[in-house]
């Protein structure tokens, strides 16, 4: 498996969870090789999420996505990295 690990800047939080509640989380729980996914509250502007994918093909075509397709005016993609889970609970 392999993670996707996203920092994020939130410019306006109410705007950016509604978006994350009502287009993000069902597109991404509906990706290919899709397995769990943590979206954290912001701290001093700045978000975090983990979303597990079955390979790593699979959270390449995420990464991909996310930078191609920004998806909300209020939140800037500052980094999206691909690492090997290597022990799950």
């Amino acid at each position: 498996m392999h993670a996707v690990v996203i920092d994020v800047t939130v410019q306006d939080f109410e705007p950016a969870l509604q978006s994350l509640k009502e287009r993000v989380v069902p597109m991404v729980t509906q990706s290919p090789g899709f397995v769990s996914g943590v979206w954290l509250a912001p701290s001093d502007g700045k978000g975090h999420s983990v979303v597990v994918f079955q390979s790593e093909e699979d959270a390449q075509r995420m990464v991909e996505g996310l930078r191609a397709n920004p998806v909300n005016p209020a939140v800037t993609l500052d980094r999206a990295e691909i690492r090997e889970v290597v022990v799950s609970a």
